[in-house]
């Protein structure tokens, strides 16, 4: 009847090279020369004014503030849709009962 078919394994096209050998090397231990003097630093250092980092600030408060107020209207929403969700569910169910009640 039906037999499955087994796949083989490819074979490899192309070059193929051997798996290179690693070698242990000796440590030669040496007494470390005294460290130079830090070099300046290539990037520019970066200076805030009052006026910038209010603006930070603000900005930052207002990212928080808008956050926070997406996050509480979905939570609004969705508990709002849950408590609908259940009194549709407790109309139904009276429904039915007074339904099979007038039988």
């Amino acid at each position: 009847m039906l037999r499955p078919k087994i796949p083989t394994m490819p074979t490899p096209t192309g070059l193929i090279t051997p798996p290179a050998v690693v070698e242990p090397t000796t440590v030669l231990q040496h007494h470390p020369a005294p460290a130079p003097a830090p070099a300046a630093s290539p990037r520019p250092t970066i200076q805030l004014t009052p006026g910038a980092a209010l603006a930070l600030i603000g900005g930052g408060t207002a990212v928080v503030l808008v956050v926070g107020a997406v996050l509480v209207s979905m939570l609004l929403a969705v508990a709002i849709t849950g408590v609908s969700v259940a009194i549709c569910a407790l109309v139904i169910r009276s429904l039915i009962t007074a339904e099979t009640k007038r039988r």
